[in-house]
């Protein structure tokens, strides 16, 4: 996780993120440390083993407290490490990767899937923002959008060994949904899913069916939620095994009584309160989160 340091409204990435709001003030870059930092109190609470980085202010990254955008780390069977580096699409994203990479370095990597040069052509493929993942049977999720290539997706399945299931997702406007883990979650058995923003038949029965196919119990979620981050988890556990849903505190209030009772029978929630960096940021739990492995 990377503690923010000069967190603001981004310009770059507001043109197709619509969760985006712009507030002013002197305040915003304060609360979203503290909030930041209350978030990594909790998951470590939980017994979460958090690894944390500070941001530096020069260059400017706004979006500094998403990382799991930029990159991605895989551990094999023979215990190889990879790391893979995500095309972003706005420049200012990009400058995030060179901070990052040498604290990457340090935790021990085998091998490195560069995708960046995709930028240079106008395509992107933005990480486990792009990219839902189950990495027990090696298949990824993701919905088509300006962020999110099918071409450069190709290639990274072929590089890590994947198959995949792409889509078309759209928010209540009309407009494709930006990243893939706003409107869907993928953990060990459940599957946190906004069928309804899936609006072509035969993709929405595609993607239930191979949801099933990989033994994941569906819990559909609306639009409505969507817009509140209720498809923005992650799945992790504490040191003692115990399994987690980690999700905002805004998401947990949209989810229904029976919702939250499907997810409570399985996984122990993990609620922040990170209503700023929601706002401002159009980004929510998952999006803080990046896992190493």
């Amino acid at each position: 996780m990377v503690s923010p340091t000069c967190f603001a409204f981004n310009e770059q990435t507001a043109a197709n993120n619509v969760f985006q709001q712009r507030l002013e003030g002197d305040s915003i870059a304060r609360e979203a440390l503290a909030e930041s930092d209350a978030f990594v109190a909790l998951l470590r609470l939980h017994g979460v083993q958090v690894m944390t980085v500070t941001d530096t202010p020069d260059p400017p990254t706004p979006d500094a407290v998403f990382p799991n955008n930029t990159f991605s780390t895989h551990r094999e069977s023979d215990g190889t490490r990879t790391l893979v580096l995500y095309p972003m699409f706005a420049p200012n994203r990009r400058l995030e990767r060179e901070k990052l990479l040498p604290h990457l370095e340090q935790t021990g990597i085998d091998r490195v899937v560069d995708l960046t040069t995709w930028e240079s052509k106008g395509l992107f493929l933005e990480g486990t923002g792009s990219l839902i993942l189950d990495r027990q049977h090696r298949h990824a999720f993701a919905c088509s959008s300006p962020r999110t290539s099918e071409r450069v997706l190709q290639v990274w399945a072929e590089a890590l060994g994947y198959d995949y299931t792409l889509f078309d997702s759209t928010d209540s406007q009309g407009m494709p949904i930006y990243h893939t883990n706003v409107m869907m979650h993928v953990g060990t058995h459940l599957a946190v899913v906004c069928m309804e923003s899936v609006t072509d038949n035969c993709q929405r029965q595609t993607l239930a069916h191979t949801l099933s196919s990989l033994d994941k119990e569906i819990l559909p979620i609306t639009l409505d939620q969507v817009s509140s981050f209720a498809g923005n988890m992650l799945e992790v556990q504490g040191t003692d095994g115990t399994p987690l849903l980690v999700m905002s505190d805004t998401a947990l209030h949209a989810l229904t009584t029976e919702q939250r009772r499907r997810i409570e029978q399985q996984l122990t929630i993990v609620a922040p309160k990170i209503s700023t960096i929601e706002r401002v940021g159009g980004g929510s739990a998952r999006c803080m989160m990046a896992e190493i492995f």
